[in-house]
């Protein structure tokens, strides 16, 4: 999928089939068309959404939101929505507002819009202003990271399957290169995990990582194999920003509060891997009967404050992620820094869990599958 401008003309089709089937093209343009910025969603070279912006001084416009109907409900329209909210905040916008339909408004209502004044009638539909104050949304939403992640087996980036090591894809041999090519879009952040090191016990790949880190401006975390205080400090010696720790933390809790301690809450990522509600570890092959809550809560006590949480039931399957789960962590502890991974299929998916407040996103498979280009990518960054 990418978001591409088109012109007004362009829009009219779908937007009349979508919205006013028994209109002609000519009927369904609006005033001052030509002074709109519009774009389509497009999916493998179909266009499935459009949608039209009018900037005003203070305040924009968007107007003849549409979808075609099977292509509903994938997330398309949330999307092109928050590519909306990004140009709005670049041009100075301080609020985002549209006419919306009164079928339509439980749909905003959970992008965070609010109804502004009654609903009235125009040609026999419903309408009713709905506003999303970007000020507002700026100063309560924190930042939003996209963090691509490469997985390490022998020196190449590689995926997995659920944490199978018997069901994994080698995406390319240099992942400098690939670090390279997400740098190149604006991206910030890396997630690097090293799996030789997760099975072995012990760090393995810290070669990728200082190379990594020497030869990119990257926000590097990086973990697997971190289990002891010699290999925390080659991690840090070679350069992660943060050190990521999941069983250690599960297994051998004041170990991990200790270091916690020494090195501060800023350079400790937290990762829970979670079945049903319950903590994983061991490469996912053992569940515990601890509640992901009160093994964050334990934590959060501790001072850890940098988290990321992977439903394994979802991780390397582009099905979705657990964006249930993620609303009762964020709601539970809204002031930590949430990072959601595992399950991503798609830029709707990201702009998902951007809407009910993450921190950012980990996404691995559905970047090297091609379900979202470096184009889209770059919407978020």
């Amino acid at each position: 999928m990418n978001i591409r401008s088109i012109s007004a003309d362009d829009t009219l089709q779908l937007r009349r089939d979508v919205l006013y089937p028994n209109e002609s093209l000519s009927a369904v343009k609006v005033d001052h068309d030509a002074d709109g910025l519009h774009f389509g969603m497009f999916d493998q070279g179909q266009m499935v959404t459009v949608v039209s912006l009018f900037l005003g001084r203070d305040s924009a416009q968007f107007r003849k939101l549409a979808t075609l109907p099977a292509a509903q409900g994938k997330g398309y329209g949330k999307a092109i929505l928050a590519h909306l909210v990004s140009i709005c905040k670049k041009e100075g916008i301080r609020l985002l507002w549209c006419n919306a339909r009164d079928t339509a408004v439980g749909f905003y209502d959970k992008l965070g819009y609010t109804k502004k004044g009654d609903y009235f009638i125009k040609n026999g539909i419903s309408y009713v202003r709905m506003e999303l104050p970007l000020d507002l949304h700026n100063m309560t939403a924190k930042r939003f990271e996209i963090i691509p992640a490469i997985d390490i087996i022998d020196g190449k980036c590689v995926r997995l399957t659920q944490g199978d090591y018997s069901q994994q894809k080698v995406y390319n041999e240099h992942p400098l290169e690939v670090a390279k090519e997400f740098e190149a879009i604006g991206v910030k952040r890396l997630h690097l995990v090293d799996l030789d090191g997760a099975k072995k016990g012990q760090v393995v790949n810290w070669k990728v990582l200082e190379s990594i880190v020497g030869k990119t401006s990257l926000v590097t975390d990086f973990g697997g194999g971190i289990k002891t205080g010699k290999d925390i400090d080659i991690v840090f010696e070679c350069g992660a920003a943060l050190a990521t720790i999941g069983s250690v933390a599960v297994k051998q809790p004041e170990l991990f509060f200790s270091w916690v301690k020494q090195y501060g809450a800023g350079k400790i990522f937290l990762g829970a891997d979670v079945k049903e509600e319950k903590i994983a570890v061991g490469g996912w092959l053992e569940t515990t009967e601890l509640s992901v809550f009160d093994f964050l809560e334990s934590n959060i006590a501790q001072g850890v404050t940098n988290i990321f949480c992977t439903d394994i039931a979802k991780d390397g399957l582009l099905q979705g992620p657990s964006t249930e789960l993620y609303k009762k962590i964020i709601a539970r502890f809204p002031a930590i820094n949430f990072v959601a991974s595992g399950g991503v299929s798609n830029i709707g998916d990201v702009a998902a869990l951007q809407e009910i407040g993450c921190s950012g996103a980990i996404i691995g498979k559905a970047i090297y599958e091609g379900n979202i280009s470096m184009d889209e990518l770059k919407t978020f960054l």
